[in-house]
């Protein structure tokens, strides 16, 4: 897992698309620069947010696919989505 420690905070971060099966936390960041999707940064981003992916979300992790883990569902305050893990990998999270 990619855990990276937030400056001036006790809480440790990582990306979305690293976290497990069950991960609850917090949307830290959305982080789409030099990103690989099949979109471009500014339309995974705009995606991400309509999606209910904002600073502050409650997010958990609650189904992964067969197949390499991939794609999520992923409950966002009420609503659940299916995220590709690629695309979960823009979001920062602690």
């Amino acid at each position: 897992m990619d855990i990276r420690p937030r400056e001036g905070a006790n809480e440790a971060q990582m990306l979305l698309g690293d976290a497990p099966r069950g991960f609850c936390g917090r949307i830290h960041a959305i982080h789409v620069n030099g990103f690989a999707s099949g979109l471009s940064a500014i339309e995974l981003e705009t995606r991400l947010i309509e999606l209910g992916f904002v600073e502050g979300a409650r997010i958990e992790i609650l189904h992964e696919g067969a197949f390499g883990r991939d794609p999520i569902a992923i409950r966002v305050n009420e609503a659940t989505i299916a995220l590709r893990r690629r695309e979960a990998m823009a979001i920062l999270v602690s």
